[in-house]
């Protein structure tokens, strides 16, 4: 295992501070690293390429436990693969994020008791531009804190010019397709936000509302229907019944009076009412429902939209200027009146849609937009996928993936606001319709009669370019042509829809069937340590800065790495944080033990003759850790080799491999050389394993350990082939004879340090040999003249006799311990007698059964465990 030769050399320093500060030494580090062009890029390297795009954070947010998360798995994913010897580029940025953006302006408005329209669009969006420059991208620093090591250099922004000019190309290109077309349908509005919104940016929740049944037309000539929202009765342009529904058969055809109004509307038949819900009859307003817009499209029913933009009633008479929740209550009334209320549910809990901006109820409307045909567009991202080009990661998620993309409506795209992409289509003084591309001139001025379309695109339009408009597409870059296709896109399972599948659509439109990415990558959502949502109203927010200041990043990232499962959620607590800090720690301690005493990396490794069997066994365990963690590496299963390298690190380096050699150390001679040289080795390699997730602290140990430039450079470990099973076994008993002692002696209630006298008899086992590690990790003396074996335990063919006579009151332990066995045997005898009872046993529900079978189960344990220990205790 070489390291990078391009690296500068120094003599290592064996000064390390007693303390691992980390405020002291994250932001200096980072700045180095980026100072030194690490993270940069070069598009004209021979190395092969691995590139990640980060999915573009809101300019308006800033660092949460969720991109915390995301950020430490793929700057783990891009350390590694520029340690591999990649030529590594994690591309970052922001996404101008139309609404979230235009309402924080438009808040500052408010506060000098403006909006938008007092001071017009231009100036809008001037002052939306400047409000990006002094608030937007905090998050960005925020990253610089965490230790993202992306390439700077490349920073892009969904509203920059080259963006700008991409959005532009795509957007001509689909239209000339006739792709992107024009049309009236039914979309979600928000009255708050004033703008259209997709199907994914609507959030459905239970919410208490009322389910009123209504009364029209007269006599024979009546129909009862039901709704959860009278007010749009006003809209209403027909009563549909299914065709072969007996009970309306005479009515088909007829027109009946609808309350409140002058008008009369049409029964129609069709096939979409179910007969068996509720009456069987159904009010159809074709312009404020999307079922309702699909019967009056079938029938040519007349669409009348009854509210504006905020929801307030528009239809002349007693109703208009009440919003729409006010007319419900005003319309209800007016019908009960006229004894047209038949029937009414309060509460009646149904899924109603919000906004995810605001929370506001949206209201389905009718509205002409622009949207996109994703047929053809939705069905390629679907057979990237089956034909395998696109790896879903974790493999179960294939399915909601298809569920999506296989019924994908179209894509209303255009929204209602100032901030953002505006749509490049000029209208004529004639009815011309004429789309610009980037280089493109408009067709005229607003003095001929030529207007640009209001509306700006969906935010999601421009952050579906981003794995290539970022790389300067439509120009064929260097970048375009090193880095495209990216080869990991690691997001959240809960945006596979809002940005994964329009990344699919438009990559694989734009770039000739080329995909945009190889693996997505799925994770889960962070969530607090008993596993519920993190939700301001719940109080149960974490900022991800506070834990970094109190424990430092490392800390951090170490914890979320370790508990993320592919495409599960991951519980978070400051406990798991302080944990994580305390790993560091052990990191650090371990590394000034073996800087003081000798460690090493230079020259070649010792031959395995001249090692001991603690020398060959962790480098054994450690070439099989390597092994591990890259297999694991290459499975997304940061949870798993965070895990592995923990338990290898701080269990058999630390706790057994470094106490195991202290004897060896202290002796001195060319055995404790060699042992400082496989230490050395052993610290160097752990540390480059663990960099990827811990990089700071690894940074400074690794430098000071090696004298060298940084580990962020450096080669990644490979697996050297050296095995030695034998070693292995042998440190195995070791560790059994030094583990069941250890347990026995707090059973007997001995402090870890308290020294007692013992006899080892060890000949003729692989154990002679550790006599001086077992003695001085068990803390056992040597048996003088007086010494009397009070409890002898035969361990591993081998034979540890102690003399507790001075260490423990044997009258009192035997005491405590029968009044222990007393309450097992207890609890065995209640348990057996529940589960010979027959009639019990037919009654008690199958959980209850294995709860007892589980408790008589734990009493036997508890019995044998106590008896033992009795057993071994000296006589009184």
């Amino acid at each position: 295992m070489t390291e990078n030769s391009q690296q500068q050399h120094s003599a290592p320093t064996t000064e390390l501070p007693t303390q691992y500060a980390p405020a002291e030494v994250e932001e200096t580090l980072y700045e180095r690293w980026v100072d030194r062009g690490y993270f940069t890029a070069d598009a004209k390297s021979e190395k092969p390429p691995y590139t990640i795009v980060i999915p573009p954070p809101n300019v308006t947010g800033s660092l949460h436990l969720g991109h915390a998360f995301q950020h430490t798995l793929m700057d783990a994913l891009t350390r590694r693969k520029r340690m591999q010897g990649f030529e590594a580029l994690w591309l970052p940025g922001m996404d101008h994020a139309g609404i979230a953006t235009q309402n924080k302006v438009e808040q500052q408005l408010a506060e000098e008791g403006k909006s938008r329209h007092d001071i017009g669009r231009e100036a809008f969006v001037a002052k939306t531009w400047e409000w990006k420059e002094q608030y937007g991208g905090r998050i960005l620093g925020q990253m610089r804190r965490l230790g993202d090591g992306v390439d700077w250099s490349r920073e892009r922004f969904t509203m920059d010019e080259g963006l700008s000019s991409a959005v532009q190309t795509i957007f001509k290109r689909l239209y000339d397709d006739e792709l992107i077309y024009r049309a009236e349908r039914i979309i979600n509005w928000c009255p708050r936000c004033l703008t259209a919104i997709s199907d994914i940016e609507v959030d459905y929740q239970d919410d208490d509302g009322e389910l009123v049944s209504l009364k029209y037309g007269e006599g024979n000539d009546s129909v009862v229907v039901a709704t959860t929202r009278v007010e749009t009765m006003l809209g209403d342009t027909a009563v549909a019944v299914h065709p072969d529904d007996e009970r309306y058969a005479h009515l088909i055809g007829k027109r009946i009076k609808l309350p409140l109004t002058d008008r009369t509307i049409p029964v129609v038949a069709d096939t979409h009412v179910d007969p068996e819900f509720g009456t069987g009859a159904v009010k159809v307003t074709p312009a404020h429902d999307p079922n309702d817009f699909a019967i009056g499209q079938r029938h040519n029913l007349e669409t009348m939209t009854i509210m504006d933009e905020r929801g307030v009633i528009t239809v002349p008479g007693p109703f208009q200027g009440l919003d729409r929740f006010e007319a419900r209550s005003a319309i209800v009334d007016a019908m009960r009146q006229q004894g047209r209320v038949v029937a009414e549910k309060r509460p009646y809990v149904h899924s109603v849609g919000h906004c995810s901006r605001c929370r506001t109820t949206i209201e389905p409307r009718l509205s002409l937009q622009w949207w996109v045909k994703v047929e053809t567009l939705a069905k390629a991202a679907g057979d990237a996928v089956r034909d395998g080009r696109v790896t879903l990661h974790p493999k179960e998620m294939e399915k909601r993936y298809f569920d999506w993309v296989d019924n994908l409506n179209d894509w209303c795209i255009s929204r209602q606001l100032w901030w953002g992409h505006r749509i490049p289509v000029w209208y004529g003084p004639n009815g011309e319709v004429v789309c610009v591309g980037p280089d493109e001139q408009p067709p005229g001025t607003e003095a001929e009669g030529w207007k640009q379309d209001e509306d700006v695109l969906d935010t999601w339009f421009s952050s579906g370019l981003w794995p290539f408009s970022t790389l300067g597409w439509p120009e064929q870059t260097p970048d375009l042509e090193k880095f495209y296709s990216t080869d990991v896109l690691l997001t959240g399972h809960d945006i596979i829809f809002f940005w994964v599948v329009r990344m699919m659509m438009f990559g694989l439109y734009a770039m000739d069937g080329e995909v945009p990415f190889k693996t997505v990558a799925l994770t889960g959502l962070v969530r607090d340590e008993n596993g519920k949502k993190m939700s301001k109203s719940f109080g149960n927010v974490v900022d991800p800065l506070d834990w970094m200041d109190k424990y430092g990043s490392d800390a951090l990232r170490f914890t979320l790495a370790r508990g993320a499962n592919p495409g599960t959620d991951v519980p978070i607590g400051e406990d798991w944080v302080q944990a994580s800090r305390n790993f560091a720690n052990k990191i650090w301690n371990a590394t000034r033990f073996a800087l003081m005493n000798g460690a090493t990396i230079e020259g070649p490794l010792p031959e395995p003759s001249e090692m001991t069997a603690t020398d060959r066994w962790i480098l054994s365990r450690l070439n099989k850790t390597v092994a591990e963690v890259d297999a694991f590496y290459d499975d997304y299963q940061f949870a798993k080799l965070s895990d592995a390298l923990y338990h290898y690190a701080w269990d058999e380096v630390f706790d057994w491999y470094v106490e195991l050699s202290k004897t060896t150390f202290m002796a001195g001679g060319e055995p404790a050389k060699v042992s400082g040289r496989v230490l050395g080795e052993v610290l160097d390699v752990t540390l480059r394993l663990l960099h990827p997730i811990v990089p700071f602290v690894t940074e400074t140990l690794w430098t000071t350990l090696t004298g060298r430039e940084s580990v962020v450079i450096a080669d990644w470990p490979k697996d050297s082939g050296f095995r030695d099973d034998a070693a292995e076994k042998e440190i195995e008993t070791v560790q059994r004879v030094v583990t069941e002692v250890r347990r026995f002696k707090g059973d007997q209630g001995l402090k870890a340090g308290q020294r007692v006298p013992a006899r080892l008899t060890l000949d003729g086992t692989a154990l002679a040999a550790h006599e001086p590690a077992i003695r001085q990790l068990l803390k056992l003396q040597p048996a003088g003249e007086e010494f009397q074996a009070t409890a002898t335990l035969p361990v591993a063919g081998a034979e540890v006799a102690l003399d507790l006579s001075g260490a423990i009151d044997v009258a009192a332990e035997r005491k405590r311990l029968a009044k222990d066995l007393a309450a097992a045997e207890k609890d065995k005898a209640q348990a057996e007698g529940k589960l010979g009872n027959e009639k019990f046993l037919g009654k008690a529900p199958e959980k209850v059964v294995d709860g007892i079978r589980a408790r008589l189960a734990k009493a036997d344990e508890d019995i044998a465990r106590i008896q033992a220990q009795l057993e071994r205790l000296p006589q009184a």
